[in-house]
């Protein structure tokens, strides 16, 4: 095998890599099915998705339809100040997270058709936790980002004195003002994950991925080594 292909070979087949895909699949996928605990929890979706929804109702469309459209048009933006973020999670963001938020929605309410005021409690809960938890995964793999994050991403790296968590504050809101204005639901839920997500995603992202990738990285470094070691004995 040439050098060349030899270099491409190790960096996509490497320990490191395959663990930052199987992160990467599975915190977008599962973060499009938290969005279906918000809707039937119906205290408010997270803000970006009140954004969605407000823009779905303009054009009297559903969610799932409207979010592929809506992404395609950011990730059109996304090519002039954020292109080096679009990677395989911009992908699978853009065609899966309205796919599994129509499908968690559907069968959560085959579960609980008219779930109580405790379950939708407890369906926004574990909706918000899912979210967070699952968004810092994918985000920290660092195979590309959505075309929402990358807008709080980006305005962090600017020489400012607010970090990522009050940009994506200040993102939130935004998308909190234009989502009421279009008729889609605000509530405790909205303002809740407004301000509570991007505390909660650095938190998981310095607790939690960040270290986690830095010893699977040094796994697959010793990994190497002994690879290359066996090979020249």
């Amino acid at each position: 095998m040439s050098p060349p292909f030899q270099s491409i070979f190790h960096k996509f087949c490497s320990y490191e890599w395959i663990c930052r895909l199987v992160m990467t699949i599975i915190g977008v996928l599962v973060c499009g099915f938290s969005v279906g605990f918000f809707q039937v929890a119906n205290f408010g979706t997270d803000p970006f998705t009140a954004f969605a929804t407000g823009i779905a109702n303009l054009f009297h469309v559903s969610y799932g339809t409207l979010y592929p459209w809506l992404n395609l048009v950011l990730l059109i933006a996304m090519l002039f100040y954020g292109r080096h973020y679009i990677g395989i999670a911009t992908i699978i963001n853009l065609v899966g997270i309205g796919f599994m938020a129509d499908l968690s929605k559907s069968f959560l309410l085959q579960i609980t058709p008219a779930p109580d005021f405790m379950a939708r409690i407890l369906y926004l809960l574990i909706g918000m936790i899912i979210l967070c938890f699952c968004a810092s995964m994918y985000m920290t793999s660092d195979l590309g980002v959505s075309t929402y994050d990358v807008v709080a991403i980006s305005l962090a790296k600017l020489k400012t004195p607010l970090q990522f968590r009050l940009w994506r504050v200040l993102t939130d809101f935004f998308c909190v003002l234009i989502g009421f204005f279009l008729g889609a639901t605000i509530g405790v839920g909205t303002i809740f994950t407004a301000f509570c997500m991007g505390p909660f995603l650095q938190f998981f992202n310095e607790k939690l991925w960040d270290p986690l990738l830095i010893r699977i990285r040094s796994a697959d470094i010793h990994r190497q080594r002994n690879q290359q070691t066996n090979f020249k004995n």
